[in-house]
């Protein structure tokens, strides 16, 4: 019997010494990794446009977010030579070790905008979705980008990929429990490619890809993408657009 309890003794021991990883990592500390090594990206932004608040990555890829975090809001990671990344933290996600891989850019991204664009008429109820992050006056109804795209772009498969939405209050957006909204609801935002309709946004969330058809592409020329607004579906009176807004659009190739 003295022999057993020698030995859980030691086994504990053992535990409580050990080292281990997550040992090392203190509350809400948080890293930053390149999603093919695995290796810490030092010098990393991360930004949180709601709270105006800034800071970056350490040597070892760690970083700390001290900023006062209540709802949900978005946060966005910057590096020179890797895409464009967001996603949306809230109180909870923010309390715990969070390790956040960011992939490196191709020569063939294009970077359409980083910042956050408010898209609507600045006329929302409180219980929309995540109406509570939103710190930028709109810029209308709709956002249009131009850029140019090479022949290459035929040869592969290209997406218009949106780092982080809020605010979308569809009828899919309300039953999956998105926003509070009661008595009416949203048609979904809608995306364009050189005057095409190619997708909707039905939902709220992180890293959403839309296809680029090829047979659209106008190589070595100008094209132009279109996001419009959705609108209020349950009001006739005017044109009550749903206001959302969107950060980190770019053009990603594989």
């Amino acid at each position: 019997m003295n022999n057993m309890k020698q030995k859980l003794l030691c086994l504990i021991l053992y535990i409580i010494m050990s080292p281990s990883y997550y040992a090392t990592v203190s509350a809400g500390e948080n890293t930053i990794i390149d999603l093919e090594t695995n290796k810490p990206i030092p010098n990393a932004k991360i930004f949180l446009p709601r709270e105006n608040y800034s800071t970056y990555t350490n040597e070892d890829g760690s970083f700390v977010l001290d900023a006062r975090i209540d709802g949900q809001t978005i946060m966005s990671v910057e590096k020179d030579g890797y895409r464009p990344y967001s996603m949306t933290i809230d109180k909870s996600t923010a309390a715990k070790p969070m390790v956040m891989s960011i992939e490196k850019s191709k020569v063939e991204d294009i970077v359409l905008n980083s910042e956050i664009l408010h898209l609507g008429d600045d006329n929302f109820s409180a219980n929309s979705a995540n109406s509570g992050e939103f710190k930028v006056k709109s810029i209308g109804p709709f956002y249009t980008k131009t850029f140019k795209m090479t022949a290459d772009a035929l040869t592969r498969m290209n997406y218009l990929v949106i780092g982080s939405i809020i605010g979308v209050d569809t009828k899919m957006a309300r039953s999956m429990g998105q926003n509070k909204v009661v008595h009416s609801y949203a048609s979904p935002a809608e995306i364009f490619f050189n005057g095409n309709k190619i997708s909707e946004i039905q939902l709220n969330g992180d890293g959403q890809r839309i296809k680029l058809p090829n047979n659209l592409i106008r190589p070595d020329n100008i094209n132009e993408i279109t996001i419009k607004a959705g609108k209020n579906l349950m009001q006739t009176a005017y044109i009550d657009y749903d206001d959302i807004e969107i950060m980190n659009m770019s053009i990603q190739t594989e």
